[in-house]
């Protein structure tokens, strides 16, 4: 029996995902996130690697699919910091799901990654109950 999947004529639901937050960095910088807003000096600091026009690429296309919210203050010089959205909150079980599976293959303990089921973002808690209607 050869195995045929459905994909090719609808969506595929993980292809879709995976073009949003499937690009180098982009995972990351979402992790970042989930500690509460970030200013681009603080990305740079915390994921070794990452050049700025890298960091500013993945930065606007999070912002591009509603993942990100980017706030600009009127100061001199200009002050930027990165959020997550509500739509960016949604993919703290995928986050999770991955963190888990890592530590599992690295048979380690927690790198203490800002990723647990109640985490803090800016100032308000949000459970995964809260953030995603599974």
């Amino acid at each position: 029996m050869e195995y045929q999947t459905q994909c090719k004529e609808i969506r595929c639901p993980i292809q879709f995902v995976l073009e949003i937050v499937g690009s180098k960095w982009a995972i990351l910088i979402l992790r970042e996130l989930f500690s509460g807003s970030r200013r681009t000096h603080e990305f740079l600091d915390a994921l070794p690697g990452i050049s700025t026009k890298t960091l500013t690429a993945r930065l606007r296309e999070l912002e591009s699919y509603g993942l990100v919210d980017r706030k600009v203050f009127p100061e001199v010089p200009p002050r930027v910091e990165y959020s997550l959205t509500a739509k960016g909150l949604e993919i703290q079980p995928l986050m999770m799901s991955l963190k888990q599976l890592g530590e599992q293959w690295l048979e380690q303990e927690s790198c203490n990654c800002p990723m647990d089921p109640n985490v803090l973002v800016g100032s308000e808690s949000v459970s995964v109950s809260e953030s995603v209607s599974v």
